[in-house]
Parts: structure tokens; C-alpha cells; sequence
């Protein structure tokens, strides 16, 4: 009898992280810092020492974030910050690769929001309005990264991501740094917003 696929992955935590039904309980900030920071956006196809990880792009996703919407709360912030999240266990896939993958890649991805959303007090669906805002700070970043780091040319760029505001890029630029840095940032960012969520 052919044994099943295993569908799970173990954490660094020790937590073990079933795919197809993840739930909350095994779901830690240090495994998803962790795995974001190890994540290298656009195939690791960027300039520099160090790959553009996942976990930068979060952290300057929600920075843009709350310029587009500076009196949301510190939920919506947080949201913003772990809106790649499940990128920890299924890695950075490029545009054109989700829509080769098609539905299933979106059911995953839904799956593992939905268990990290409820693992930190965030609704396992967000209101439009804030995924519409924090979609905006994703292709403001984009933008950046593509126009400063992965290549594209600025009117290439904006025929991708839009041209952004630019208020809403005022003194940000796209820093690459070692994993260890960028996870310790992650961590600590994230336990800010969790405390003035309390």
C-alpha cells in the first residue's frame, strides 16, 4: 500500500506545521522571522551581498503601510507586517509562478494566513479596505525593489507595480543585510505591535 506524501514540515521550534490543515498552536513568530529572513524575494535575482528577503520586504511594506494609512491601528500594522507570513513554509513564488500553480496555490496561502492571523489576534479575514491598503504598500515596495535592486528600469517598473506617490517613499530606500539582522528586526518589530495591541 503506497505510504501517504507527508504534508508537514518541522519548525525550529519543534512545532510541526501540517500544510494541509495548519492550525494556530503551531504557529511561532521565531520559525516565521526566521524563514522570512532565509526567504530571497524575485528568485534572489538582486543586486548585492546579501539576498533581499521576504522578511526586509515585510517590514518595509508595513512602514509604507502606515504612511497610506497613518491612524490604523496597531492590528491593521500588524497585519501589514505578516502579510507574506506563509511565505515561511512555502517560500517566495514570482507572480508568473502563482499563476502557472493556479487555485491551489491561493487555497494554501489562504489556509496558512487564516492559522497565522488567528495565532496573533488578528481576524482570519481582513476587512477589504485594509488588504486593499496594504496591497498598495506591497506594489509601492515592489516598485522600489524592482526599480533599485532586481533590475527593471523605472518606466519598466511602473508599467508593473504603478508609479508610486512619491510621499509615500520619502527616506526609505531598500536595505540589504544579513538574515540574522533583518530576523532579530522582524522579531522585535513584531512584538512591539503585539504590545500596543494589548
Amino acid at each position: 500500500m503506497a505510504q501517504k506524501p507527508r504534508a508537514w514540515q518541522r519548525m525550529l521550534s519543534g512545532r510541526r506545521l501540517d500544510l494541509l490543515d495548519p492550525t494556530p498552536v503551531d504557529v511561532e513568530i521565531e520559525d516565521i522571522a526566521h524563514g522570512l529572513a532565509f526567504v530571497a524575494r524575485w528568485n534572489g535575482q538582486t543586486r548585492g551581498d546579501y539576498a533581499y528577503s521576504v522578511a526586509e520586504h515585510s517590514l518595509l511594506v508595513e512602514t509604507i503601510f502606515a504612511r497610506i494609512a497613518p491612524r490604523a491601528p496597531a492590528k491593521w500594522r500588524l497585519a501589514a507586517l505578516l502579510h507574506d507570513a506563509p511565505e515561511y513554509v512555502i517560500g517566495d513564488m514570482i507572480s508568473p509562478v502563482k499563476a502557472a500553480v493556479g487555485p491551489d496555490y491561493r487555497a494554501l496561502d489562504e489556509r496558512l494566513t487564516t492559522a497565522v492571523h488567528v495565532r496573533f489576534g488578528l481576524p482570519a479575514s481582513l476587512p477589504v479596505r485594509v488588504k486593499q491598503q496594504i496591497k498598495k504598500a506591497d506594489r509601492v515596495s515592489a516598485w522600489m525593489e524592482a526599480s533599485q535592486i532586481a533590475g527593471f528600469s523605472e518606466a519598466e517598473a511602473t508599467r508593473f507595480f504603478g508609479r508610486p506617490d512619491a510621499a509615500l517613499m520619502e527616506g526609505l530606500s531598500i536595505l540589504l543585510r544579513p538574515p540574522v539582522e533583518v530576523r532579530a528586526e522582524f522579531t522585535e518589530r513584531h512584538a512591539a505591535l503585539l504590545r500596543e495591541m494589548a
